[in-house]
């Protein structure tokens, strides 16, 4: 399934081998090396996926992520990042990545977390089932559509947000622990952190919740680990 993906690096040896890669598994890729070009391609020709890379001139890789996510831009992020320590991952998250790569990686790994991106973005490949939308007290989610509303309210969600939403409202009311939930929605991450799937679930808050501080939706059972209410007062 061809995509059209962005590519912003800096490093000319490393954006070319991305390329390639990419272009192998029938992609139409886009190099750029730096952040404000990153910004004025991803905002005049609409990727369906941007990688990332994070020490970029002129605007850095998180800014871009800041920018295009406070702009509305839903297209899957993946960051390339040389800083591995858990704060800078989770920062990556929180402005609104979808997954991230440490340097340095395999390109092979690279195309494998591209491929499942684009599988969880409405522009990704279709499977033959179309599911249909999961309504869960005043959340409805949309599979097919990639979208979710609360009380008919849009709310947009990173491909990764999506899907540990969607894990959820299938089973609403079911405890999962923070492992399960790591299987489920990053089964091709290394050494995910429980600390991301929080990181994913307070954003989640921020965007579904009245108060995300008293969540009446998306619930903590301490000890445990999170499940969606089943139903009453959900977003109220």
């Amino acid at each position: 399934m061809s995509a059209r993906i962005l590519v912003a690096e800096d490093d000319e040896k490393q954006s070319r081998l991305v390329r390639i890669y990419l272009e192998r598994e029938g992609n139409a890729v886009q190099v750029v090396a730096d952040g404000r070009s990153a910004l004025e391609n991803a905002r005049a020709n609409r990727p369906d996926l941007i990688v990332l890379d994070v020490m970029l001139p002129y605007v850095d890789g998180l800014d871009v992520c800041r920018i295009l996510r406070s702009e509305g831009s839903e297209v899957p992020i993946l960051l390339l990042t040389a800083r591995s320590t858990e704060e800078d991952l989770l920062l990556g998250l929180d402005l609104g990545a979808d997954d991230y790569l440490t340097k340095p990686y395999s390109p092979r790994e690279l195309t494998a977390r591209v491929r499942a991106l684009l599988r969880r973005s409405h522009t990704g490949g279709a499977g033959a089932a179309r599911p249909g939308p999961l309504r869960v007290g005043a959340l409805e989610l949309d599979p097919v559509r990639f979208e979710v509303h609360v009380a008919g309210r849009p709310v947009m969600l990173t491909a990764k947000e999506f899907a540990l939403l969607e894990v959820l409202a299938r089973e609403p009311g079911r405890v999962f622990t923070r492992a399960q939930l790591i299987d489920h929605v990053f089964s091709l991450d290394r050494g995910v952190l429980e600390r991301t799937v929080d990181a994913h679930v307070m954003n989640l808050r921020r965007k579904l919740e009245t108060d995300p501080a008293r969540p009446r939706l998306l619930e903590t059972v301490y000890g445990r680990g999170y499940r969606l209410a089943d139903g009453t007062g959900a977003g109220a």
